[in-house]
């Protein structure tokens, strides 16, 4: 801990007084051009992927950077609520869903039946996944190559929430106006590279 207070202490110092205005100008308001779904994973640091400054991004990170299918119930969601509040309130214009390599929420996928009993709250958040397994076992048949499947799980992971984005209210709408874009990124954390997702060719390409 003493190591994040030291950190506190040098944010204080040197960072804010560096960027002084731009807090004081954050202080009361935010407008953020784009919401940032991305993984709880440590290694994912959302600004500093992007290069961007506070008030940028409004940023929500969960395991396995999931998108729940939009629904109207009393359960507490946070997620869904985040999602909710960035498109009708803030009217963000970008929604970027960032899957990483070597995702521990994905290898979860394949995890035993019994690998879940300390972590039941993780394997039901995990079923929002269950399509993208299904589809990774029909495309590679008898193939057990494990590299293989963890790639195609995070690249398909990616794609598959974006797809639940459209099942919230106006979402469609807006897209079809050009007024909300929607981006699949997949970044290696090995080697600092981000793919985007282009629809067109149903592909990741590398952003250069």
């Amino acid at each position: 801990m003493e190591e994040l207070f030291n950190g506190v202490k040098e944010f204080n110092t040197a960072d804010y007084k560096e960027h002084e205005s731009l807090f004081r100008d954050l202080s009361r308001k935010q407008n953020p051009h784009t919401l940032f779904i991305g993984c709880a994973d440590s290694r994912v640091v959302p600004n500093l992927i992007t290069k961007t400054m506070p008030g940028d991004l409004f940023v929500v990170r969960n395991v396995a950077n999931l998108v729940p299918y939009y629904r109207q119930t009393g359960e507490y969601l946070s997620t869904t609520s985040a999602i909710e509040y960035a498109l009708n309130i803030l009217k963000v214009e970008n929604i970027i869903v960032c899957r990483h390599s070597h995702c521990g929420g994905c290898q979860a996928l394949w995890m035993d039946e019994k690998e879940f009993e300390s972590i039941p709250h993780t394997r039901h958040w995990l079923e929002l996944s269950s399509k993208v397994k299904n589809t990774v076992l029909s495309r590679l048949g008898s193939d057990d190559d494990e590299i293989k499947r963890e790639w195609m799980t995070e690249q398909l992971n990616v794609v598959q929430q974006m797809n639940h984005l459209v099942t919230y209210p106006g979402v469609k709408e807006r897209y079809r106006r050009g007024e909300l874009n929607i981006y699949g990124w997949y970044y290696i954390i090995g080697t600092g590279e981000v793919f985007n997702y282009s629809r067109k060719y149903q592909a990741f390409e590398k952003i250069t």
